[in-house]
């Protein structure tokens, strides 16, 4: 019986000698270098490489197949555009520039789309002078937007004078949201499906 409980203890005596011996038989190793021999370039930053990407330049935040290619859908789509003028003018205010340089980046960027600038004026004066100057302010927008090199031919102009009215008061505030021009991208064939307003800032 004395010998059956020496044993189980000798075993337990020599636990700290056999842990102690484990250190020096699993020393630590350098985590090896990776050979990396194949190019994992994504320009466009889509998630697909450009060993496979065979739709280079896709939208930042565009869905991608594994392709690289967005997401499509055969629909028009329009894009919308808001600019407000002062009473009796077709200034365009510098607030609203970043608007207008938005949309000429995303007509370069669909080349099939179109642009149509609606110019809208207040009740406030005569009907004649106002489809007048409804034009003049479709017109300048017109020209901001050339100055960013889109085609003319992809630009449209349409005046409604003081016709279709967003806002039925005779107050000024009324009269502010009339003095507007709006414009629509249409004729997208495609449309490549991305998280995107008038409003976003695209990082260079």
């Amino acid at each position: 019986m004395k010998i059956k409980q020496l044993i189980p203890c000798a075993l337990i005596a020599s636990i700290p000698f056999v842990m102690v011996n484990a250190k020096d038989e699993y020393r630590y190793i350098e985590t090896p270098i990776a050979d990396q021999i194949s190019d994992l370039t994504d320009d466009d930053k889509d998630g697909v490489v450009n060993a496979r990407d065979i739709c280079p330049g896709t939208p930042m935040g565009a869905q991608v197949d594994n392709d690289g290619c967005g997401a499509a859908v055969n629909a028009q789509e329009e894009r919308e555009l808001r600019i407000l003028f002062a009473n009796d003018s077709y200034e365009i205010n510098p607030i609203f520039a970043n608007q207008i340089q938005t949309m000429a980046e995303f007509l370069e960027r669909y080349k099939s789309a179109s642009i149509q600038i609606q110019g809208y004026a207040s009740q406030v004066g005569d009907p004649d002078y106002n489809l007048e100057l409804s034009k003049k302010r479709a017109h300048a927008v017109e020209d901001q937007l050339l100055s960013y090199d889109v085609a003319p031919k992809r630009v449209t102009i349409v005046g409604y004078g003081e016709n279709r009215l967003e806002a039925q008061g005779d107050d000024e505030t009324s009269h502010a949201l009339n003095r507007r021009v709006t414009a629509k991208v249409v004729g997208l064939k495609e449309e490549v499906i991305e998280e995107w307003t008038i409003f976003t800032v695209i990082e260079k």
